[in-house]
């Protein structure tokens, strides 16, 4: 679960790890908790948690309250306290099925891929069903992204965020902020500026306060901008931002923090303004050299050291991610300091640095996207190589990569992978979005497929992969490509049926067969006719499942695949006898049994030969299926297959036993026996008990 260090705040908060003013709203939150609900009013336990509401605009402090405030009733949740944010960095809300996935990870839940919100949001709130838990939602939009998430136990709390009321959730109060305190707003100064240069002049640093609207962000980059500047005073600082102009389209409210903007950005030198504007380009407004670097085509060494001087100036804050601290290790922004590997552009400064981007040219701003997108494959695909055996090709070309694209183990790499997930994630999304680098899109989401399914396997990394698979189909219709069309229908296809969403399974197989026909690409083709009978069988729907592994089967017969018309036969056989058509069941085993033996394969030739005794059982033979089964025991035993052979034994005794010859079925167990205790492991196991077994 993450800690409060790892909240991904709009504002700033926290200056030297204190938190500062506030009292008097964190007095009234604490008083609303205690407050008698409707339903207490009423006689009735309240049947959900209580949300308490922080109102106020980007840049008042208001996720620095509810992190203060979450921090004092820590003890009274001991399940922990979850913190997501509710609005991404391109302004966006969050839609609730990504926010209800991150949620449910802080409780290791696992989340089926592909689900949608209500059944997310069900989970979320049968997770917090039985916990006590403080959920913090940050930079909520409005009440329908709060609603689903608000746990159906009195036990727990929600704290939201917002700029406004959350109309329609009942028994919500607003906490609403505005200005901090003179005495704590100067306090605030004090820590950049340091005592003296307040104490000379402390009727600047009141003055200074009210420019600055009393906002915590405008003070902060106030303050940066006096710490830069050791001999410049208070009043220099207050007389720049009177002499700035207000901007008139924007809300009263909002001008202090965008003149203090304006104040620093205009101070800066070009190439570090360059490289501010252009990380609003970031994704999920998180950076590190590597995105930094590559966003302003500077050395990563250079973009450490801005990095770090934007970070004093509290134009970004450093992300406390301790599972992130390797891959810029070669780039420490000074010699002896504590290094810092991701940083986070505050959320309100975000909608100020993206209309700058109009100062350059959007060639340029093309080409900056671009190389970002390009450093990230070439990570990704690195992250993925050291997973290979060394001497591998994978490995070989990995030693000829720049030393700061390589990691030193697959340990270090996981690590990385783990700490950017949510950046990498969003990179994509927004490539995808953008239609313009859709090449460089395509590289990212196949190389993030790559690397999370060598790190995580494919299994646990399942709902991160339906999202890539759709946005590889989002691209490949774009641009009508068929081919990519049809294999994103198919893996998708494949987790939507692994999660038992058979229908939308066989709604994406017959979409992922027409693009292969359309592409003539014939593995696909093969791949989607397979697919479809197979949901069938999953549907039981026997004749349907016959008729496409049917079709499958001609193409394969038509191209001489023969291992693959063994497996076909095998897929006929099986539907065959759930339907108990007996009769062609057996043929098809037989058939399969056949190429087995032309290819060689004696264990797969014992296998579909146990098969064709089975359906002889069931049909009513069992001395043909005795002699069937023992001829399949003897390829087992001409195989070498002694697990195998053991378990074909069993099936011989279980027959006898049926016969009524009894002595002879110990014997056949007692071979069996011998065999397992030859290979000390178990047996495969071959049942009859029943058709549907």
């Amino acid at each position: 679960m993450r800690g409060l260090e790892g909240i991904q705040e709009g504002e700033h908060a926290f200056v030297g790890g204190e938190f500062l003013g506030r009292l008097r709203e964190l007095k009234s939150l604490h008083g609303d908790i205690e407050r008698a609900g409707l339903n207490t009013i009423s006689g009735r336990k309240a049947p959900r948690a209580r949300v308490l509401l922080i109102a106020g605009r980007p840049g008042s402090g208001r996720t620095s309250l509810a992190r203060e405030l979450a921090r004092q009733l820590r003890d009274g949740y001991p399940d922990g306290i979850v913190r997501t944010r509710l609005t991404g960095s391109d302004g966006e809300p969050v839609p609730t099925e990504r926010t209800a996935r991150e949620i449910l990870g802080a409780f290791g839940v696992a989340t089926p891929p592909g689900a949608g919100e209500d059944e997310l949001s069900e989970m979320v709130r049968e997770a917090l069903g039985s916990r006590r838990v403080l959920l913090l939602l940050d930079d909520a939009v409005d009440a329908g992204q709060v609603d689903p998430l608000v746990p159906d136990n009195p036990d727990c709390l929600v704290v939201a965020v917002s700029q406004g009321p959350l109309t329609g959730i009942p028994d919500v109060r607003p906490c609403t902020l505005g200005g901090m305190d003179t005495k704590a707003a100067i306090e605030l100064l004090t820590r950049f500026t340091g005592a003296v240069r307040i104490t000379v002049d402390p009727q600047a640093a009141e003055s200074l306060t009210e420019e600055c609207g009393g906002q915590p962000a405008a003070l902060v980059l106030a303050g940066g901008w006096l710490a830069a500047r050791p001999m410049a005073s208070v009043a220099d600082v207050s007389k720049r931002l009177r002499a700035l102009p207000h901007d008139s389209e924007r809300p009263v409210g909002a001008r202090p923090l965008a003149r203090a903007f304006r104040l620093v950005y205009e101070s800066l030198p070009q190439p570090a303004a360059r490289m501010l504007r252009l990380l609003a380009l970031a994704p999920a407004g998180i950076t590190d050299v590597h995105t930094a670097s590559a966003l302003a085509g500077c050395s990563m060494a250079d973009a450490a050291v801005l990095l770090d001087d934007f970070a004093e100036r509290g134009l970004l804050r450093t992300a406390d991610d301790r599972a992130a601290r390797q891959a810029a290790a070669p780039y420490r922004p000074a010699p002896g300091r504590a290094a810092v590997d991701q940083y986070v552009v505050p959320g309100c400064l975000v909608p100020l640095l993206r209309p700058l981007l109009a100062e350059d040219r959007p060639a340029e701003v093309q080409l900056a996207r671009a190389r970002m997108l390009e450093r990230t494959v070439r990570l990704l695909q690195s992250c993925r190589a050291v997973t290979d055996p060394e001497g591998s090709p994978a490995r070989t070309r990995l030693a000829g990569l720049p030393r700061a694209l390589r990691f030193p183990n697959a340990a270090t790499a996981a690590e990385w992978l783990y700490s950017r997930q949510p950046a990498l994630l969003a990179s994509a999304r927004l490539a995808v979005a953008d239609g313009e680098l859709d090449t460089l899109a395509r590289r990212l989401v196949a190389a993030l497929v790559r690397a999370l399914a060598a790190h995580r396997g494919t299994e646990a990394a399942a709902p991160e992969l339906y999202g890539l698979h759709q946005l590889v189909l989002d691209i490949a219709e774009r641009h009508e490509l068929y081919r990519e069309q049809a294999a994103a229908l198919l893996n998708i296809g494949d987790l939507d049926a692994r999660t038992g969403r058979t229908h939308d399974a066989l709604a994406r197989y017959r979409a992922a067969l027409d693009a292969g026909r359309a592409a003539n690409d014939l593995y696909a083709t093969g791949r989607a006719l397979e697919s479809l009978g197979g949901a069938h069988q999953d549907l039981r729907d026997w004749q349907r499942a016959a008729d496409w592994y049917g079709r499958a089967l001609s193409q394969r017969l038509s191209r001489g695949e023969r291992a693959d018309e063994a497996r076909l036969y095998g897929r006929l056989g099986t539907v065959h006898t759930y339907a108990g058509r007996y009769g062609e069941a057996l043929r098809n085993w037989r058939a399969a049994a056949a190429i087995h033996r032309r290819l060689g394969d004696l264990p797969g030739q014992a296998r579909a030969l146990s098969e064709a005794a089975r359906v002889q059982e069931y049909a009513g033979r069992p001395q043909e299926s005795l002699r069937t089964c023992q001829e399949a025991v003897e390829w087992a035993r001409l195989a070498g297959d002694v697990r195998l052979q053991a378990a074909l034994q069993l099936r011989v005794a279980d027959t006898l036993d049926r016969l009524g010859d009894p002595a002879a079925a110990r014997l056949h167990r007692a071979a069996a026996d011998r065999l397992l205790l030859e290979t000390e492991g178990n047996a495969y196991e071959i049942r009859s008990a029943s058709v549907e077994d």
